[in-house]
């Protein structure tokens, strides 16, 4: 598995990438971090995978616009309303991606032992090629990609505390990823993922 960049646009073929990793200052994560584990009433929900229930090995909870409902792996999400500090991140990022967001999914990874296995951002509620932003704060966790039919694609990232990576083009069509489970002793790390309900 090959490393990428860790700065900039990323060149990779049916995707488009690119990642900041200093997009929010330490003393901005640091307070939007502390702020989010403490006032979030965070889930822990079940989920269906090839046909068995599992818990999800992460708490969860979903920000957004009134009527912009999110579904996953069985699981349908009601959105809570915009957070003042959300909506100041998620216009900041518009203004710097260009792009317009409606939804905002949140993860917590509470330890190394929770994780996100191989998906794609591709339910039909995003729309044929979403574009999705994914801020990350707290422990430093590993990001893996790999491409669903050249095999020879695979490649690994450290998503950094106030790090922004984009998302856009066809990604979600081609490619897969994951935050990976770690041996390693970790603290928490809470990802902010910014999309577009259709």
């Amino acid at each position: 598995m090959q490393d990428l960049k860790q700065s900039g646009s990323i060149i990779l073929p049916d995707a488009k990438l690119h990642y900041n990793p200093d997009f929010l200052s330490t003393r901005e994560a640091d307070s939007l971090f502390h702020n989010l584990l403490h006032s979030v009433s965070w889930k822990e929900d079940s989920i269906r995978i090839f046909g068995k229930t599992y818990m999800q090995p992460r708490l969860t909870a979903l920000f957004g616009e009134e009527g912009k409902s999110y579904s996953y792996s069985g699981i349908q999400m009601d959105p809570i309303p915009f957070t003042r500090e959300l909506a100041d991140l998620k216009t900041r990022i518009e203004t710097s991606s260009g792009e317009r967001f409606t939804t905002c999914l949140l993860n917590l990874y509470r330890d190394g032992n929770d994780s996100n296995g191989w998906h794609a951002d591709n339910e039909k509620e995003l729309g044929k090629h979403p574009f999705i932003a994914s801020v990350s704060l707290g422990a430093t966790r590993i990001f893996h990609i790999k491409h669903r039919q050249d095999k020879k694609l695979r490649f690994r990232m450290q998503l950094l505390h106030g790090s922004l990576l984009l998302m856009g083009g066809p990604m979600q069509e081609f490619w897969l990823h994951q935050i990976p489970k770690s041996r390693q002793p970790l603290g928490k790390r809470i990802n902010l993922t910014f999309r577009k309900i259709i």
